[in-house]
């Protein structure tokens, strides 16, 4: 009982979390159709999994760890530079969105094994 309030907690922070993306991508007027069209792009680093388990998690987690995005962040706001401000807006967009809806870094056994839970 605990667990599963604790994954709506974890769920809810993420959404909020993803808000506040969306949040500061409106107020540097970047254009909500790249947005749209971008948002799902990380998800292309799923195609490691018609290699196997093991290159599919490597890469899926390289395109859903928080690591790249932050960092493109920071150099963004340091070189003043709009395609990165977006590009590290939109992929963190859509971590934070992945998370809310409980999906996690990947384990290397199976898809459906991440660190936030496992997908039925």
């Amino acid at each position: 009982m605990v667990i599963i309030k604790l994954r709506k907690i974890i769920s809810l922070e993420y959404l909020i979390a993803f808000l506040v993306s969306i949040f500061f991508y409106w107020h540097f007027d970047f254009s909500f159709l790249y947005f749209v069209l971008f948002l799902l792009l990380p998800d292309i680093s799923m195609l490691g999994y018609i290699l196997n388990t093991k290159v599919g998690a490597l890469f899926y987690n390289i395109g859903h760890s928080l690591v790249m995005p932050a960092i493109l962040l920071i150099l963004g706001f340091v070189t003043v530079s709009t395609p990165l401000l977006m590009v590290s807006i939109i992929w963190l967009a859509h971590i934070f969105l992945d998370r809310a809806l409980g999906y996690g870094l990947k384990y290397e056994v199976a898809f459906n094994k991440t660190h936030l839970q496992q997908i039925a």
